[in-house]
């Protein structure tokens, strides 16, 4: 009976699924070099309006919305279609207010700034502009509907470069070329299922991806039950580990699916858990507040700020495009975006510095969350928690474990305060995704020979295993349709 089921299981999901997971595995060595298009975050910073001029005192900007230092909890400088206006958050609303005194409303920028925008992203003629009020391929996110109308401009440069600008905050959404859209085609589009029509309800994407990765893991664990059970069978009547198969797409269908039948399970299974969570029931999380209380950004405490926003203005004239006051802990930050980067300065002296948060730092803002034992170290080189197989993830780091139920450990970046923060549940998600997917781990990661050699021989393996699934798969199609034609 069981023997049935397993074969059954496997013969009908792996008919219903395998052009599925070899679409799955020929687009994941494209993968492995071309992700989805991203507009680049340099890119955006350098096209941004700077900000210049006579700029008022915090104080006076305060009492034209009517506000104490203490009412405001978020704070920023910015520029929309040309003009500079502070953005205020209270308790219960949000207040923009003009530098220009004239113009105290800060509303949409005019579609001729927004052309002009588009014209410093690439050196040659629009030659189109779209105005659309749907999602489409290249901006297939749900998010994105609070920017309609979206403007997309086409360039008639060799690259045939589009643009996606929002016509609500003037900013660019989307960048692709004709190469990097081709990749995404034939990569992160089929296997990421990046359909517009799916991807932009986020609920319904993840619930698909989930389901068909969940599916593809009772197939394979099936399949690899069969193909044991087919082994030992084999071993028992004739005394040699031989598949029992002669057909050739049987025979090699299992010998493939023998070796490499546990990577085709763990790329499904890791597939599902890039999206799924690990159950509490599996991996409890004792306090979950913590993650909330650690990742939230921290009210602006406006009384704490000794250095004046318009001493980083005079440092960089003409380089500024946005500042905004945010704090690590008890030290008062500035945040801000100069030339084509982003620079964090400390705030709680006179005198402009750059933030470097040390171990006295941390530990007044982990106390406040932490009752038990911490402890802080220097890390010079990534580990398995915090990793990059390309190298962009900031060194040094600090690395902080606190002693609680949920074993708690931080990562700190020094230079920017940025936290990355792992408890039991999500360092079993990591091994459950990253790990088993992308063989993300430190020691892969130091050799980059041995990591592509066992990426590349595992896809391989897991391609020829699906392709010979859809051959049979075909094969059981075709022959259950000739039947149903003779009877």
């Amino acid at each position: 009976m069981l023997k049935k089921l397993l074969y059954s299981l496997h013969r009908i999901l792996g008919t219903l699924l395998s052009i599925l997971f070899l679409v799955w595995f020929l687009s994941g060595f494209v993968m492995i070099f071309h992700r989805f298009p991203q507009i680049p975050v340099a890119g955006k910073y350098a096209n941004m309006d700077t900000i210049k001029g006579d700029l008022p005192d915090m104080d006076i900007v305060l009492e034209r919305c009517s506000l104490s230092q203490d009412d405001v909890c978020k704070a920023s400088l910015k520029t929309l279609g040309g003009d500079i206006y502070f953005e205020l958050t209270a308790k219960d609303s949000t207040y923009r207010e003009s530098v220009n005194s004239v113009k105290q409303t800060v509303g949409r920028p005019g579609y001729s700034y927004i052309e002009n925008y588009a014209k410093r992203w690439i050196n040659a003629d629009i030659v189109r502009v779209d105005t659309l009020y749907k999602l489409e391929q290249w901006i297939p996110f749900g998010y994105l509907r609070k920017d309609f109308p979206i403007y997309k401009f086409y360039f008639g440069d060799q690259d045939k470069h589009q643009l996606y600008v929002s016509s609500v905050t003037g900013e660019a959404l989307q960048l692709t070329n004709k190469t990097n859209r081709f990749h995404a085609w034939i990569g992160a589009i089929p296997h990421w299922v990046y359909f517009t029509s799916l991807r932009q309800d986020s609920r319904l994407w993840m619930n698909v991806v989930i389901w068909l990765s969940g599916i593809g893991c009772i197939m394979c664990v099936a399949g690899i039950a069969t193909g044991i059970r087919s082994y030992l069978i084999s071993y028992r009547k004739k005394k040699k580990w031989k598949t029992p198969y002669n057909k050739p797409a049987y025979k090699w269908h299992h010998i493939l699916g023998f070796i490499f039948g546990i990577f085709v399970f763990t790329f499904a299974f890791s597939g599902m858990m890039s999206l799924a969570k690990v159950p509490q029931w599996m991996v409890k999380v004792y306090d979950p507040d913590i993650q909330r209380a650690v990742l939230t950004p921290e009210p602006v405490l406006l009384r704490s700020y000794e250095l004046d926003y318009r001493q980083i203005l005079g440092m960089y004239p003409h380089q500024v495009k946005s500042i905004e006051w945010t704090s690590f802990g008890k030290t008062p930050l500035y945040k801000v975006i100069i030339g084509d980067e982003m620079y964090y300065f400390n705030a709680g002296s006179r005198e402009l510095t750059k933030l470097y948060v040390n171990e006295e730092m941390i530990n007044n803002k982990l106390s406040a969350i932490h009752s038990e034992p911490i402890s802080i170290r220097l890390m010079l080189e990534y580990d398995n928690y915090y990793i990059d197989r390309e190298r962009t993830l900031p060194l040094p780091v600090y690395k902080v474990n606190v002693a609680d139920a949920d074993h708690s450990a931080y990562y700190i970046q020094p230079e920017s305060g940025s936290i990355r923060y792992f408890n039991t549940n999500t360092k079993v998600r990591r091994w459950a995704y990253q790990v088993l997917h992308s063989f993300e781990l430190d020691f892969l990661v130091k050799r980059p020979v041995l990591w592509n050699i066992l990426m590349w021989v595992t896809m391989i393996g897991g391609t020829l295993v699906s392709a010979t699934g859809v051959w049979l798969g075909s094969g059981y199609i075709r022959k259950k349709f000739r039947k149903k034609q003779n009877r």
